[in-house]
């Protein structure tokens, strides 16, 4: 008699898209785009990444924060297998994390949701502090010696807000864009004490180009820069000098719209 001996073929594992959430303080990171420094924000995830799943695992964000840049809500997605549902695979990557990066959320995606390219909007929120500021906030604000012309930047505020092409305020080694046309659907500042907070919402932004609005306003605030000129930019494209790119420190990537 002769027994028959069946082969049983495993499925293998599925891949799985999963999305998160993550803050972060910029401070001592080279920006979120991995670079050769192995210092980047991309970088220090993918590696805690390969820990924990035992392969490389690639990661694509909402967009890219400059070197000193902070976010209290980047988003990011990545393919991994990972049977051990999202509260699990939070807690095991974040523990071999820095505390200067903390993952918020993580949950299954749709197979086809895509961090950058479905985004919708952003708000971005650029602190200022008039004067010297402390050691205890130094770190993430710019300070800025001068009073400000409160009226001034309001009224520049009214300029900048709306369609417009933002060619002119956007980085000067980074002009690989379909079109440099953006909807700022919210300009705010408000101040308190001696801080001030803008806010930004558009449907997209430029390289530099929170920064680069940002200074221009302070520098109508401190009469470096008229209306008249902030008005010209926008119309002729031509950036001048008195648009200066405000430093990163300043900056958190606040929301991001899906």
């Amino acid at each position: 008699m002769y027994s028959v001996c069946s082969v049983v073929k495993k499925t293998p594992p599925v891949s799985t898209r999963w999305k998160c959430v993550c803050a972060y303080d910029g401070t001592s990171f080279d920006g979120w785009q991995s670079q050769s420094s192995g210092n980047a924000l991309q970088d220090v995830i993918e590696r805690q990444m390969k820990k924990v799943f035992k392969t490389d695992i690639r990661t694509h964000s909402s967009g890219r924060t400059d070197s000193g840049v902070h976010a209290l809500a980047q988003v990011f997605h990545f393919d991994a297998v990972w049977p051990h549902g999202a509260d699990k695979l939070r807690l095991a990557l974040q523990n071999g994390l820095p505390r200067t990066i903390q993952l918020t959320i993580i949950r299954q995606a749709k197979p086809d949701f895509h961090a950058r390219f479905q985004a919708k909007g952003k708000i971005y929120r650029y602190r200022i502090f008039q004067g010297a500021a402390d050691p205890f906030t130094a770190p993430w604000c710019w300070s800025v010696r001068g009073e400000l012309d409160w009226l001034a930047m309001v009224a520049a505020v009214k300029i900048l807000k709306g369609k417009h092409d933002f060619w002119a305020f956007s980085g000067e080694n980074d002009r690989t864009y379909a079109t440099t046309v953006r909807d700022v659907r919210r300009l705010d500042i408000a101040r308190k004490g001696r801080h001030v907070t803008f806010t930004f919402e558009a449907d997209g932004f430029l390289y530099k180009m929170v920064r680069s609005l940002t200074g221009a306003l302070v520098n109508v605030g401190l009469g470096k820069l008229t209306l008249p000129e902030v008005a010209e930019m926008l119309k002729t494209r031509k950036r001048i000098p008195a648009v200066q790119t405000a430093p990163p420190q300043g900056l958190f990537l606040v929301k991001v719209f899906y």
